[in-house]
């Protein structure tokens, strides 16, 4: 039995569903909510120490860490594979792998907390901000510490956050140049599913000016993933941040 512990419009969790809506696995699920700090509770953290989501258990076994959970389930499920059989091609989607989780991954976080997450942090003080949601959390910490205040991120840390997701979509487009659909060519693999939880944060947040127009290769990598069964069904309603939350302005003021 698998068992996906996980939240709605959590880009992580997004990767792992799509992995497994593209398997035809069924699964059961438990929804943690992040703004009430669902992921910092005993009961979580025995499952997954680290504090965040997803966690996969399968026959009772916790397997953790999203990139690592897209692994296991396309090892473990071969039937339409997500990985390319010759060696060189799966280096290089692995190379992109380690790319999409040290890069956009990273960078998307940024963004969405100003315009989307800042109301869970409405009438805290400095003190209560590093108190309640900095000193408590585990591989997170230092991104609450780069925000600095319940005000968001700095200006300087959105725009080298708008940087990375411009070079990102620059460096997609070109690899998509060289034949496609996909990034890697004619297969879709767990390089594409990596990607796609930022592209369509990108979306959500109204930060798709940065592909539409300037990288057109990436707009219609987008059109073909929507398309998808495995998309839909990753993406059900309320999924999305914008569903969640009213935006506020990308720069807050300090």
């Amino acid at each position: 039995m698998l068992v996906l512990y996980h939240a709605s419009h959590s880009t992580c969790s997004q990767k792992v569903r799509l992995v497994l809506h593209e398997k035809g696995l069924k699964f059961d699920e438990v929804r943690l909510n992040l703004g009430k700090k669902d992921q910092l509770k005993p009961e979580y953290l025995a499952l997954n120490p680290n504090g965040v989501v997803p966690t996969l258990v399968e026959d009772g076994k916790p397997i953790v860490d999203s990139s690592v959970i897209c692994e296991f389930i396309d090892e473990k499920y071969p039937d339409n594979s997500l990985t390319p059989e010759d060696l060189f091609e799966r280096a290089r989607m692995r190379a992109w792998m380690r790319f999409m989780e040290e890069v956009p991954t990273a960078a998307i976080r940024v963004p969405s907390f100003n315009r989307a997450f800042l109301n869970r942090f409405d009438g805290l003080d400095q003190k209560q901000f590093e108190e309640e949601q900095v000193n408590v959390r585990k591989i997170r910490k230092d991104l609450f510490q780069r925000m600095g205040s319940p005000k968001g991120f700095p200006k300087e840390e959105i725009d080298r956050s708008l940087q990375q997701l411009d070079e990102t979509c620059g460096r997609m487009d070109k690899a998509l140049e060289q034949g496609g659909p996909w990034l890697l060519g004619k297969q879709f693999t767990l390089a594409d599913v990596l990607v796609t939880p930022t592209i369509d944060r990108m979306n959500d947040l109204g930060l798709s000016y940065i592909w539409e127009d300037r990288y057109p290769r990436v707009r219609d990598w987008y059109a073909r993933l929507q398309a998808r069964p495995s998309f839909k069904a990753t993406y059900y309603p309320g999924s999305r941040v914008s569903e969640l939350s009213e935006f506020r302005p990308l720069y807050p003021e300090r």
